[in-house]
């Protein structure tokens, strides 16, 4: 598959299955079969469900997928507890 006919999708990770494939939920409610792509495999990055990725779909099999980069989870800064001064 070229470089430019991939169409890339975010979605959302249900469910972790065996050989590292993973069930993710696209955006619209779809449900597609994703394995990991040899960059993420190669830097050991983790994919747990519930996380956010991207991913790469050829437009001729609408079924599966290439996760291609897992998104950074939006925490909010919450400051340390004040000591007292005595």
């Amino acid at each position: 598959m070229a470089e430019g006919n991939a169409i890339e999708v975010e979605g959302k990770v249900v469910a972790v299955l065996p050989g590292t494939m993973f069930k993710v939920q696209l955006s619209n409610g779809h449900v597609v079969l994703a394995h990991i792509s040899g960059k993420l495999r190669k830097h050991f990055i983790k994919i747990a469900a519930g996380d956010m990725v991207k991913m790469e779909m050829s437009p001729y099999d609408l079924e599966k997928a290439r996760i291609t980069f897992r998104m950074k989870e939006a925490t909010t800064y919450v400051p340390p507890p004040r000591r007292r001064q005595y």
